[in-house]
């Protein structure tokens, strides 16, 4: 096989792979409203399946010629406990509001990171971001004036919150650059199985549980894998734009297993962050692909958490 062969059908496989992340995430909200347990508990079942399987993945990269390292010093342990905090908004948005509401506020997570990243690092953001961003904002307005009396304003707040926590990690992995951030990820699984037994016996769960909690903890793994995989396989514009699958694949998933169809006003606020997410990603990849390969350039990995 020639290098532009091998070359092409790495792109290929990265793409598929990146895509197949989008859809196992998008699992995320009908597998957390399929279980009866509280959030906390919710997120200890998944932390320890998922811990376990991503630091199995880890320790096999290793073994691989990798070089990754376990020591996350203090910059890591500061994303491994911003992980935490962030799965733990994640699973309980999900819990008090529509799906659609939850994966499109996280969808304008790489717009706040911009923002928080210009804050902390001093990157300098284009026109066109704080464009994009503006009509985020505009449509997470509506969806969340939408939920002052539809009764999900509390789940919106927190989807909100855990896109906060979500871009601050996001900022951090670019300011702690040789933080091990898929070491991190699992270190994060692992702290998300202590909350639960402050306030709860996460051994309690009703047996019917059990095989969706475990479920749970293989998809959130998978689509950590397939992402990391994916993503060092092709540039960062174009994982980013296979990235916003993860909305409608979310909304799909919502209508096709729990029969849940949100408001119109989610629907139009959903419409038009989505739109916005996707025409700006659309502008990255083909920036990054009419843009000249600079000699001796070598892409990073990257990771979704």
């Amino acid at each position: 096989m020639t290098g532009a062969a091998g070359s092409a059908s790495e792109r290929r496989l990265g793409i598929v792979l990146v895509a197949l992340s989008a859809a196992v995430f998008g699992l995320a909200g009908v597998l957390t409203k399929s279980i009866d347990a509280d959030p906390l508990t919710i997120t200890s079942w998944r932390g320890l399946i998922g811990g376990i399987l991503i630091s199995a993945y880890v320790f096999w990269r290793r073994a691989h010629g990798s070089g990754e390292s376990l020591n996350l010093g203090w910059g890591g342990w500061m994303l491994a406990v911003l992980g935490t905090a962030a799965s733990i908004a994640f699973i309980a948005a999900f819990k008090n509001t529509y799906v659609a509401n939850v994966v499109v506020i996280y969808a304008t997570v790489p717009f706040v990171v911009a923002i928080l990243a210009w804050l902390i690092v001093g990157e300098v953001f284009r026109r066109e971001t704080a464009l994009a961003a503006t009509a985020c904002l505009a449509g997470v307005a509506i969806m969340v004036w939408s939920g002052l009396s539809g009764g999900h304003l509390f789940g919106d707040l927190l989807a909100m919150l855990m896109t906060f926590i979500f871009a601050l990690y996001a900022a951090l992995v670019r300011r702690f650059r040789d933080a091990p951030v898929v070491w991190a990820g699992a270190v994060s699984a692992f702290l998300g199985i202590f909350p639960a037994w402050l306030v709860s016996d996460p051994l309690s769960v009703p047996l019917e549980d059990v095989p969706l909690l475990v479920a749970f903890g293989f998809n959130f793994a998978l689509a950590v894998i397939l992402w990391t995989e994916g993503a060092r396989r092709i540039p960062a514009a174009e994982a980013g734009l296979l990235g916003t699958t993860e909305v409608p694949f979310g909304i799909f998933f919502a209508w096709l297993f729990l029969a849940e169809v949100p408001p119109s006003a989610s629907l139009v606020g959903g419409a038009i962050v989505l739109t916005a997410v996707i025409l700006h990603a659309w502008r990255d990849w083909s920036e990054a692909r009419h843009a000249p390969a600079l000699p001796g350039m070598v892409e990073k990995e990257s990771k979704k958490a």
